[in-house]
């Protein structure tokens, strides 16, 4: 599922112009990264994938729907959503209810829908609350609620707004495979985050905004090496990233592995 934005403009009712010509193409199957400081146009630019908001001028095309002219509800069948606050997105009574409204909703027979709802609580690993209220739950557990809900609905393309906001090693790790997991399926990941370390380990490209502009689009190595450029925009380089910096590493460091290889590969050149 292509994703193509092409001198995307858009201005709030007060006035504001939240996006300045944004243009890029996401490419079916991509992680995609997308970090910037408050404000600098993120969540306006992704909800424009969904239909959410629509263009105050230029055009977002996802497959070969045009977002103008396609309904929000439609779009919900190719583009999943999940928010970064997950009560501003959870209504039903039970986790199972709230899991299984998706694909009903998108309307999946009943069997299928079922086996979309229970394969999602699976993966998020929270199948044992099937019958617990979602407001019962630690805001931790709620977005993972949230995240299943999305995920039940087997869209090709799948939205992160902050996934790793207020969660713990655990669930940062849960996060981590379900990314990977939702990659293997062939599905576009797009995530926006503040946690560089997060989108090092796990996606592939990153775009960085500041004032409604793409100020940066690259692959994600060569992306973490642009220190001066990423602190512009109030995002700190992944800590690896900085560490290998320090230490001299030849290559840009985004993972664990990459950082153990690369210190290794210094330590041959030196006592070898």
């Amino acid at each position: 599922m292509r994703i193509e934005i092409n001198d995307l403009h858009y201005i709030y009712n007060t006035g504001v112009e939240a996006l300045c010509g944004v243009t890029f193409t996401v490419e079916p199957g991509e992680r995609l990264a997308i970090v910037g400081q408050n404000g600098a146009g993120k969540t306006t630019l992704v909800k424009h994938l969904n239909g959410l908001l629509k263009p105050t001028r230029g055009s977002v095309t996802v497959g070969d729907w045009d977002t103008r002219q396609t309904a929000t509800y439609r779009l919900a069948q190719r583009v999943g959503y999940v928010f970064q606050n997950p009560d501003e997105q959870l209504f039903c009574s039970s986790v199972g209810e709230e899991v299984a409204f998706g694909p009903h909703n998108l309307g999946f027979p009943d069997e299928k829908a079922e086996q979309l709802a229970q394969a999602a609580m699976a993966l998020t690993e929270i199948a044992t609350y099937t019958e617990s209220n979602s407001y019962d739950l630690s805001p931790s557990m709620r977005k993972l609620v949230a995240l299943a809900s999305v995920l039940a609905m087997d869209t090709p393309v799948v939205v992160l707004d902050e996934p790793t906001t207020g969660q713990d090693a655990v669930n940062v790790g849960r996060m981590a495979h379900i990314v990977n997991h939702l990659h293997e399926q062939g599905k576009t990941v797009i995530t926006i985050t503040h946690d560089m370390d997060f989108c090092a380990e796990n996606f592939t490209r990153l775009i960085a905004m500041a004032q409604g502009k793409v100020i940066l689009d690259a692959p994600m190595h060569e992306a973490v090496s642009q220190g001066a450029l990423l602190e512009s925009t109030y995002v700190t380089p992944p800590q690896l990233t900085r560490l290998g910096k320090r230490l001299e590493l030849s290559e840009s460091i985004c993972t664990t592995d990459e950082f153990l290889s690369a210190l290794r590969g210094k330590a041959i050149k030196t006592h070898g």
